[in-house]
C-alpha cells in the first residue's frame, strides 16, 4: 500500500514538473450570412384572364405560353438561389 501512495506520489510530481504546452487552434465554422438578391417577380399569367367561353385553340394557346413563363420564372429562380451560395 505504501508502494503503490509513493508511485502515485511520484506520477503526479512529474506531471506538476512540466509547464502547460499553450497554442492557437484556428476552428472553421460555417456562419449563415443573409442573402441579398433581388426579388424575383411573378409575372402575369396568360391563363389568369381565360374565360370560360373562350375557344379550345385560344385555351392551349395559353397554356402553352403560360408554361413557357413559369419554365423562365423558374430559371429566375433557381439564378436567384445560386447567388445566394
Amino acid at each position: 500500500m505504501r508502494v503503490l501512495l509513493m508511485g502515485l506520489a511520484v506520477l503526479l510530481a512529474g506531471c506538476a514538473g512540466r509547464e502547460p504546452e499553450v497554442r492557437t487552434v484556428r476552428v472553421e465554422v460555417p456562419v449563415q450570412v443573409p442573402c441579398k438578391t433581388q426579388e424575383v417577380a411573378v409575372p402575369p399569367w396568360a391563363a389568369d384572364g381565360l374565360k370560360k367561353s373562350d375557344s379550345l385553340e385560344l385555351k392551349v394557346r395559353a397554356l402553352l405560353a403560360e408554361r413557357r413563363q413559369r419554365i423562365g420564372y423558374e430559371r429566375q429562380l433557381v439564378a436567384a438561389v445560386g447567388a445566394c451560395r
